[in-house]
């Protein structure tokens, strides 16, 4: 056997600590502006940054934390919870953000699952930690992400991280850690059963940030001011926090405030020439600027990711507002980020309509990700945008297997992402839906993302959502769940109406119901759960009139939506 030839290059391990490094012996006196929970706005440089997380890390190791302990954090975007992120990786120890969105139950579950030795708080959360603290009886201490004169009346005994800080001065050396020790845990958001933690590698992280800087994908830079509207407790805001640094962007943190007149100001403010949110977000700054009569003067690009971007706020954001929109998909199993819809310059010479085509759907892969489509027997199917399959993945920085789990959830290899897709001849990836939300009418699929899409264009509609109904005929059709605009006029017929040359005869829904408000998840997605809970018992009409239903039996499905008189 031949013994290989090694090259000869030095041997420097892949850490979350040398992203932040970087940024402040080369991009030092780049700004980081937060709102700050306590009102004002408060600014330093990436040097402040890494010398305030040595201080955490010091004072953490000198409330006896080591390597491997999680360290949870209930936080908005902002620069303690940047700090903490470095501060706790750092040293090896592991940083463990958590969704305050979730249950007060589902939280202590979270908590208590990973271990947490402490959790740093938004002062926001004090009445949730008071909550939380009896039910996670392992957690050695609170504490509270403010100072001193800040610091909230609690039942449960907290410490000020302003204070703890104090007592250290930051002349520390971030050690050498192996690369492939945790650095970060994050949880899904558990739409069914428990959440699931996926527990990141220093190695996988830095991949990740690298990943994310390319030009075709997040394409961050040292020109840009960035603003992530995604939050810090979701999936590492997608990245942002790592791959910022690593190129010298000025990050630009919102805190609590995230509605669309507040993000417009701030995006003004600091001149933000990137952001990146899901698109319930998007939707209240839209709204914000139509009815204001604004336009941003420096805002050139947008990641929309979390759940599709619906065709329309595509348009709006490109077409009015001069926006471009970066359409992608990932999910907490994958760092997160998977697919981007960048062009390619062969791309980007075809027809308007081809192109916006293209930027609806998710994308190419990035280098690191890899993607096929398999049918029922776990075949691969064809890339020809037509045939559809589960969506399996794998790379550098995707799990093999979830945190304290034995069994892994791959298949020969992959990721089993429970999305259902078509690859097309770009390789651009379109997710037709989640496994559980896709429709099956007649023995044929119906895509939930692509009704919906074609709901939220109406102007009348604020948002929309597509659930399965059962039908004594063809066992599913689809039930459109609608929230009107206020003071809109819009009628049952007159959603079914607007589908019309839009779909195929019978994707089109057989019922619209109208709600005040959708259930979302604690990450913004809609929760077609509940939707199905709430709408079980829902009678169709075409289901009352099964004899005088005309259908095309041949092609084993509705032609039309059949009107019945309910009254």
């Amino acid at each position: 056997m031949t013994t290989p030839l090694y090259g000869q290059m030095m041997d420097v391990p892949l850490t979350v600590s040398s992203l932040l490094a970087h940024a402040s012996r080369h991009f030092g006196t780049t700004e980081i502006v937060s709102k700050r929970i306590e009102g004002d706005v408060h600014r330093y440089t990436y040097r402040d940054c890494e010398r305030r997380a040595k201080q955490l890390a010091q004072a953490l190791m000198a409330l006896g934390v080591e390597a491997g302990d999680r360290i949870g954090t209930l936080a908005w975007n902002g620069y303690r919870h940047l700090e903490t992120y470095y501060g706790t990786t750092g040293f090896g120890a592991v940083c463990h953000t958590i969704n305050p969105r979730l249950f007060p139950d589902q939280i202590a579950y979270i908590v208590n699952h990973a271990d947490d030795r402490y959790v740093l708080f938004d002062i926001t959360f004090a009445a949730l930690v008071d909550v939380l603290a009896p039910q996670c009886p392992n957690v050695r201490g609170w504490i509270a992400m403010t100072d001193e004169a800040h610091m909230p009346r609690m039942s449960t005994a907290a410490s000020s991280y302003e204070a703890l800080l104090a007592q250290h001065d930051g002349a520390f050396d971030w050690p050498e850690l192996d690369e492939r020790c945790a650095s970060n845990l994050c949880y899904t958001s558990g739409t069914t059963g428990n959440p699931k933690g996926a527990l990141y590698s220093h190695r996988s992280t830095v991949l990740h940030a690298f990943g994310a800087s390319l030009p075709d994908a997040m394409g961050l830079s040292a020109r840009d001011s960035v603003l992530p509207v995604v939050p810090m407790f979701h999936v590492n805001a997608w990245g942002i926090p790592h791959a910022a640094p690593l190129t010298g962007a000025k990050l630009v943190f919102p805190g609590k405030d995230l509605d669309g007149k507040s993000l417009y100001e701030l995006m003004e403010a600091e001149r933000v020439t990137y952001s990146a949110g899901v698109p319930t977000v998007w939707l209240g700054l839209l709204n914000h600027l139509r009815e204001a009569g604004v336009k941003f003067s420096t805002l050139q690009r947008t990641v929309i990711g979390g759940s599709a971007c619906p065709p329309a706020m595509l348009k709006m954001f490109q077409e009015v507002y001069g926006v471009e929109v970066i359409h992608a998909w990932g999910m907490t199993e994958m760092s997160p980020l998977g697919t981007l819809a960048k062009l390619t310059w062969e791309q980007s010479q075809r027809s308007p309509d081809e192109q916006r085509k293209l930027r609806e759907k998710q994308g190419h892969v990035m280098y690191g990700v890899d993607m096929k489509i398999v049918g029922d027997d776990g075949r691969d199917l064809p890339w020809d945008g037509v045939a559809f399959g589960d969506l399996h993945v794998r790379g550098p920085w995707v799990i093999d297997r979830y945190f304290r789990s034995d069994a892994s959830p791959l298949v020969d290899g992959w990721f089993p992402t429970g999305d259902v897709a078509t690859i097309d001849k770009d390789s651009f990836l379109n997710i037709t839906d989640r496994s559980k939300d896709v429709i099956k009418s007649g023995g044929e699929w119906i895509s939930s993302i692509d009704v919906e899409n074609v709901a939220i264009a109406h102007p009348a509609v604020a948002e929309a959502a597509c659930i399965a109904c059962s039908h004594p005929k063809w066992t599913e059709r689809p039930l459109l769940v609608v929230v009107k605009r206020p003071d809109a006029d819009l009628t049952r017929d007159d959603m079914l109406a607007f589908y019309e040359g839009k779909v195929a005869k019978w994707w089109i829904p057989d019922d619209v119901v109208f709600v005040d408000e959708l259930p979302h998840t604690a990450t913004g997605k809609l929760q077609k759960l509940k939707l199905r809970e709430r709408f079980r018992d829902h009678v169709l009409p075409s289901a009352l009139d099964i004899e005088n239903c005309p259908f095309d039996e041949k092609e084993g499905h509705a032609l039309r939506h059949v009107k019945t008189d309910l009254s």
